[in-house]
């Protein structure tokens, strides 16, 4: 007989509401509805403060040894709620620019819609990339070396190849894509954390800005 782990607040009909201990194979399973609920619950309340384990708890049906199994703490299972949001952010930046021949344009297509994706998700956007440099940097790591920022390289690429950008002052396209990200994360920091400022239009200020970013790095 599976032994079953009560869920804090989980009462229906004066009945305790119980989840069975996973059984092989429903870890997995477990992981992501717990993933579900805290994002859920950072969408609700816009803020990651009100994320916690103890948040979790009721919203996915689990107990907080439960969570803890997955997640080492609330850091930890913040990062890996955003961590779906990087590669949705590729996607959504890839969509924007797969149908766009010149490289320059391009880019511009590519920092448009990160702008557009912070915008959309500010809270993730904060968590993601405002967040306090000690958190998981091992996993920050590894979210350079592929996604968005990896596919932002290779658009720096494609643009060398054709004779339109420089490469940058030390011909590293490495190099040229941190500073390229660096001028549009500034940008989509301010709209993300200033979002009442009397800003001008925000499409045109953005593609704008945009225009200012890739003329530092065309080839004269």
């Amino acid at each position: 007989m599976t032994t079953p782990e009560l869920v804090p607040g989980g009462s229906l009909g004066g009945v305790t509401a119980t989840r069975q201990r996973a059984r092989k194979g429903e870890g997995d399973r477990l992981r992501e509805e717990i993933l579900e609920a805290a994002d859920q619950l950072l969408l609700e309340t816009g803020s990651a403060d009100a994320v916690s384990i103890r948040a979790v708890t009721p919203v996915a049906w689990a107990t907080a040894p439960s969570i803890y199994r997955h997640f080492a703490d609330k850091t930890h299972l913040l990062f890996e709620v955003c961590a779906r949001q990087f590669a949705l952010l590729d996607d959504v930046i890839e969509a924007a620019c797969a149908d766009i021949e010149d490289p320059v344009v391009a880019m511009q297509a590519r920092g448009r819609a990160y702008v557009r994706f912070g915008i959309d998700h500010p809270e993730h956007y904060r968590i993601m990339f405002m967040g306090p440099a000690y958190a998981t940097p091992d996993q920050w790591n590894d979210l350079l070396d592929s996604g968005a920022f990896a596919h932002l390289v290779d658009g720096l690429q494609a643009g060398v190849d054709a004779g339109l950008l420089s490469g940058g002052p030390s011909g590293d396209v490495h190099a040229m894509a941190m500073h390229v990200w660096a001028d549009i994360h500034g940008l989509t920091a301010l709209l993300v954390a200033r979002p009442t400022m009397p800003w001008p239009d925000v499409d045109a200020f953005v593609d704008e800005h945009l225009a200012l970013c890739m003329r530092a790095h065309l080839r004269r």
